[in-house]
């Protein structure tokens, strides 16, 4: 699994996470991305986090990051991540990857890192 962001100006950090993401690996990923993605596409102060309404996304303590961090979250439907441009992302970046026809892990996230 891979956590990333993107703005209109590129792409930011992309995190390989090891297997099923949980509340503590999402709160450590904002943690240690989220800003530096934003310093890197320089967006200054003027942007919005979005995500969509998964739990461990939701949770009092994510909450509390955001807050603690200045980050304003877009409000966001529930049960609608068809509408999240980062999956039309997803979908590019899985259809390049089976161009590049990856043969382990490692080199999926190098190859992905690269696209």
């Amino acid at each position: 699994m891979l956590w990333g962001c993107f703005s209109s100006s590129g792409t930011g950090n992309l995190v390989n996470v090891q297997g099923v993401m949980r509340k503590g690996d999402y709160i450590r990923i904002l943690d240690e991305n989220v800003k530096e993605s934003a310093e890197k596409l320089q967006l200054n102060h003027n942007w919005k986090y979005q995500q969509d309404n998964d739990p461990k996304h939701t949770t009092k303590v994510v909450k509390k990051l955001f807050k603690d961090n200045d980050i304003y979250v877009l409000e966001w439907l529930s049960q609608s991540p068809d509408l999240n441009p980062i999956e039309n992302l997803w979908r590019d970046l899985k259809n390049r990857m089976m161009v590049r026809k990856p043969t382990n892990l490692t080199q999926l996230e190098a190859f992905a890192k690269d696209e």
